[in-house]
Parts: structure tokens; C-alpha cells; sequence
């Protein structure tokens, strides 16, 4: 079948609760920072003077050198000496409760559907993993669209070899897409199973 809006009638109808008020902005807000912040590696590293690799040794005496008093070579005032308060390893990653998850998802999910950007479409298959024929079902689906969402319970191995050369569309699978995913792309496409497994994720 060709491509078709989902509607809001058709989101109820598959049992997705709309909303369409206010509610779950901030919920969205913080599950997008918390990705965002969990992809961070957080390995950014720097030596104190006590761990870069110089001599212990005062560099020249106390007095009598008409030169300011030194007492190391690691000194942060001087070339190779140690960083003050650099950055160090740390854990960037924040926790989002499954509730707000939960809202989150139902939010965005919303918010484009009322947009009139999610569409509902056959699931994609590419036997011989050709990229053209990937981007024709693609540019079927969602004309004029810069990037592209597509989600289906599963993808097979040849259909992800076949879009894997597109930067413009991202394959997710329906127990993966969260909000982010959902607010990142222009054109979403859901299979009709894939709009079964996000309506069991939504559910209270």
C-alpha cells in the first residue's frame, strides 16, 4: 500500500492516547538531555603537577640568581608542567524514570502525528540489498523529505545493507525509537506492526 497519514482518530484507534496539550514537554526535555548526556564518554583527561613526568629537582637555588624562587619543574606556571583543575574522567550519564520515558515517548509521538508527519507503510524489504531500490521506497513514502525515520518491529540483514549509505534516513527498530528519534527526523514511517509495539510502550 501507498503511504498514509496517521491521524489522531487512527492513533486512538490502535489505543495511543494523544496529547494534545501541554502535558510532557518537560518529560521530553529531560529524556532528550539524558540521551544526550549518556553518549558522552567523558575521557577527557589532564596531569596534575604531581603526575606529569618531570624531575622532583629544584630547578636552581633559592637565592642569589636574581630569578624568581622555583621549587619544581611541574610547576602549572610553566611549559610541560601540570594543568590547574583540568578536566578528569567522569560519568556524564543520567537517569530517567520509566514513567517519564514512558510520557516522554507519548509526547513526541503526539506532537507529530497532530503535525501530520508520521505515516503508515508497508514494511520495507530489499531482497538483493540495492541502495537505489531502498531510496525509492523511501522517496514513495516521503517526498521531499531531508531526513527520514523508518520503524518496523525488525529489519533484515539485506534491507540494512541497502540503507546503510543513506545519511538521510536511519532505520529503528519499534522496542528501540524514542523521543528523540522522534522529534530529530522530518518523515516518519511506521509499519502497522510497528505501531503496535510503540502502543504497548505507551500504555500506562
Amino acid at each position: 500500500m501507498s503511504a498514509k497519514v496517521l491521524t489522531a482518530e487512527d492513533a486512538k484507534k490502535a489505543n495511543i492516547a494523544i496529547i494534545d496539550n501541554g502535558k510532557g514537554t518537560q518529560a521530553v526535555h529531560d529524556v532528550v538531555v539524558a540521551l544526550r548526556a549518556n553518549r558522552r564518554s567523558g575521557s577527557a583527561n589532564t596531569k596534575t603537577k604531581a603526575e606529569v613526568n618531570l624531575s622532583g629537582a629544584k630547578p636552581w637555588r633559592q637565592k642569589g640568581t636574581g630569578r624568581a624562587r622555583a621549587g619544581y619543574k611541574s610547576s602549572p606556571i610553566w611549559r610541560g608542567g601540570g594543568v590547574v583543575f583540568g578536566p578528569k574522567p567522569r560519568d556524564y550519564s543520567k537517569k530517567t524514570p520509566k514513567s517519564v520515558r514512558r510520557l516522554a515517548l507519548r509526547k513526541a509521538l503526539s506532537a507529530r502525528i497532530l503535525a501530520g508527519d508520521v505515516f503508515l507503510v508497508d514494511a520495507p524489504s530489499v531482497p538483493d540489498g540495492k541502495t537505489a531500490k531502498f531510496l525509492a521506497y523511501v522517496e514513495t513514502n516521503a517526498k521531499d523529505a531531508r531526513k527520514v525515520l523508518v520503524v518496523s518491529p525488525s529489519f533484515d540483514e539485506t534491507t540494512c545493507r541497502a540503507a546503510r549509505n543513506l545519511g538521510h534516513v536511519q532505520l529503528v527498530a519499534a522496542a528501540d525509537v524514542n523521543a528523540e528519534h522522534l522529534l530529530a527526523f522530518d518523515k516518519i514511517l511506521l509499519t502497522g506492526d510497528a505501531l503496535a509495539k510503540i502502543s504497548e510502550r505507551t500504555a500506562a
